[in-house]
């Protein structure tokens, strides 16, 4: 039987860099909070931390994903849009972060044709699974989530980023590097190249484990 399902609508943003830390930010115009953006991190021994807006949206992801620390800090996402892409200023408590996205990739192109209530579907997303492993290891577009929880991903925009620039409590967390080894918050990874991804997520509550 079917749950509530809440949705989310915004940009995924999945970085690595030369330290070790991995960061994932999302940023969501459109939720069942309002407007909101927050940022996962990963460091290098494996420790994962929530950096989250306020505390009910920092109780609902950390209810959906795997976290071993939770902070609630004040996180913004600002940024321009031009031919050549996309411009992005993360600041979220410890964290400084500047990136910058390109023009879309051709399969980017595709998906910006895909239907919105496509998009929406837990079918298309159950679909887009196995050849979304087989293109990008480790990302998985659906899957269970917390306890009780179902959740998938349809992505509507797919933009490489090219450059990023991360400061974590002062510290430089040097150049842009892959995604590797994947983030372990979820059921899936962001892609291994980094890159920036439109997405509509939703998450279903009270799904009974089949």
């Amino acid at each position: 039987m079917a749950g509530e399902r809440l949705r989310f609508d915004g940009w995924i943003a999945g970085v690595g860099t030369a330290s070790g830390t991995r960061l994932v930010v999302g940023h969501w115009p459109r939720s069942p909070f309002g407007a909101f953006s927050d940022v996962m991190i990963e460091h290098p021994d494996g420790e994962r931390v929530l950096l989250a807006p306020s505390r009910p949206v920092a109780d609902f992801v950390a209810a959906t994903y795997r976290f071993d620390r939770t902070e609630v800090v004040p996180v913004s996402v600002t940024g321009s849009v031009s031919r050549s892409g996309h411009m992005w200023i993360v600041e979220a408590g410890p964290l400084h972060l500047r990136l910058r996205a390109g023009r879309r990739t051709a399969l980017g192109r595709l998906l910006t044709a895909v239907p919105a209530p496509l998009v929406r579907s837990p079918l298309w997303a159950a679909l887009c699974d196995v050849p979304a492993r087989l293109l990008m290891p480790g990302v998985r577009t659906l899957g269970r989530a917390g306890p009780g929880r179902r959740e998938w991903y349809g992505a509507r925009d797919l933009r490489p980023v090219l450059a990023a620039d991360a400061v974590l409590d002062g510290v430089g967390l040097g150049p842009l590097a892959p995604l590797d080894p994947p983030v372990a918050f979820g059921f899936g990874s962001a892609p291994r190249t980094p890159a920036l991804v439109r997405v509509t997520t939703t998450v279903e509550i009270g799904t009974a484990r089949r």
